[in-house]
C-alpha cells in the first residue's frame, strides 16, 4: 500500500501516508469538503437535513 496523497512509502508513525504533511493534505480535504461518503438514495440528504433543521432550537427572546 501507497501514500494515498503521492503514492511514496508508507511511515508507520504517520500511517497509511508517508509523511505528517501528505496527512494533513488528506485531512483539509475533508474539512472542506472535498471528500464525500456516497449515499444510497438522494432522500437520505433531504431527511438528514430535515432532521438538523428539527433539531435546531430557534431562539427565544432575551431575558435581562
Amino acid at each position: 500500500m501507497s501514500c494515498p496523497i503521492c503514492a511514496g512509502k508508507p511511515e508507520e508513525r504517520v500511517r497509511p501516508f508517508c509523511s505528517k504533511r501528505c496527512a494533513d493534505i488528506d485531512l483539509g480535504r475533508w474539512m472542506s469538503g472535498a471528500y464525500a461518503v456516497p449515499s444510497q438514495a438522494p432522500e437520505d440528504a433531504e431527511r438528514a437535513v430535515e432532521e438538523a433543521e428539527a433539531a435546531t432550537v430557534a431562539p427565544g427572546p432575551t431575558r435581562h
